[in-house]
């Protein structure tokens, strides 16, 4: 008797076991599941929350009007506190997760590095790396990017330094694989200018003190190129403020503009930031289109370009989704992306083809206003 009772109850569990898997299964094909890891915490943390509720505030918006094909987007977001080691963690784990279609918005190049191999690996698409920087565009036939290469951008603000005749540039660089490959594409661009620029590494995620700025100023910039995050740009402007100083610093928009500006506060007036996206207080359709998503998701700092490009990638994602018209299918998703042609956000178009994987070559140089707004 009691044999048969312990059959009847593992007969019993083990039906509710698989039902359980099959109906988690089941969810998960109903479902466009897209894994991100961010800094969430850590030196970088309101770079990867703004990364974070951009595209969520998107995903939030699609969901409401009924999802993709039916289906909702649930964006699955893993802290990896800025550090390379954590994020090739997170992207272990979100790749085991069922119905994934797509890694999306890693917050660095640097953060890139440990997943990109294992998204190759799996054939999943990894798409818009927070980075311009030469290890995100490197041939691949799951990596593809939103936004221009930091060759672009550097291009740009290069020939406007030269232009007013400055000689003397010193490039800020984090003292890494990516930091040294920064360093390396300014030099290119001032090598055939007849110039070579002095460079100042810094280890990742640390500041600047007194004795590492006396070491700075002791190089003479007549401007300063950086390709630092918030934290340490920041750093840079108010302890020049603080001696009284002025040197005209130009940053990647690696930098995050808004969160340079909140950092920097006063100091930060005169600095200039490339932007791969529009401006968020531009007249565009995807403009207002994303700050109504913020807006509505409960986000009451105002929109920033962080936001926007996140949101922007977001939508590049959805569509991708209606063309795949496989909920769940990660293959079916990556044809879409790849062959997704020319495509219009409203006011901001990408373009990409199987020999395309790079969307957009937009930059534009703004600069920070002594009221904190960035004006182009």
């Amino acid at each position: 008797m009691f044999t048969r009772h312990f059959k009847r109850l593992g007969l019993a569990t083990l039906l509710w076991t698989l039902g359980g898997l099959l109906h988690t299964t089941a969810q998960a094909q109903n479902a466009w599941v897209v894994g991100q890891s961010a800094p969430l915490s850590g030196s970088n943390a309101v770079f990867g929350q703004d990364i974070r509720d951009g595209a969520l505030a998107y995903f939030k918006m699609l969901n409401a009007q009924g999802g993709v094909a039916g289906a909702p987007v649930e964006l699955l977001t893993l802290d990896d506190q800025n550090q390379r080691k954590l994020a090739g963690e997170n992207t272990s784990k979100l790749l085991q997760t069922k119905g994934l279609v797509a890694l999306f918005g890693y917050g660095s190049a640097t953060l890139s590095l440990d997943a990109m191999p294992q998204a190759e690996k799996a054939g999943m698409l990894f798409y818009a790396p927070f980075s311009g920087a030469n290890p995100v565009r490197k041939p691949s036939p799951v990596v593809y990017t939103l936004r221009a290469s930091y060759g672009d951008e550097l291009e740009k603000m290069l020939t406007f330094w030269m232009s007013l005749g400055m000689k003397q540039v010193v490039v800020v660089h984090y003292d890494d694989e990516v930091g040294v490959q920064n360093l390396g594409v300014v030099t290119d661009y001032l090598v055939r200018q007849g110039k070579t620029p002095k460079a100042f590494a810094l280890q990742r995620n640390a500041g600047i003190d007194a004795a590492r700025m006396n070491a700075l100023m002791a190089l003479k910039p007549e401007v300063i190129i950086n390709t630092v995050l918030s934290g340490p740009a920041a750093d840079i402007s108010k302890q020049l403020t603080a001696r009284g100083l002025y040197v005209p610093m130009s940053s990647l928009s690696f930098v995050g503009a808004q969160q340079y500006i909140d950092a920097a506060g006063a100091a930060g007036a005169g600095a200039s930031i490339s932007q791969v996206v529009p401006n968020a207080s531009a007249s565009l359709p995807i403009i207002r289109e994303c700050g109504k998503a913020l807006q509505d998701a409960g986000i009451s700092k105002p929109m920033n370009s962080t936001h926007l490009e996140a949101c922007i990638g977001a939508k590049v994602l959805a569509e991708a989704m209606r063309r795949s018209k496989r909920v769940g299918d990660s293959k079916a998703m990556l044809a879409a992306l790849r062959n997704l042609g020319s495509y219009d956000v409203g006011g901001y178009t990408v373009h990409y083809g199987p020999e395309q994987n790079h969307g957009s070559k937009y930059v534009e140089l703004a600069m920070v206003t002594r009221n904190g707004r960035l004006r182009n």
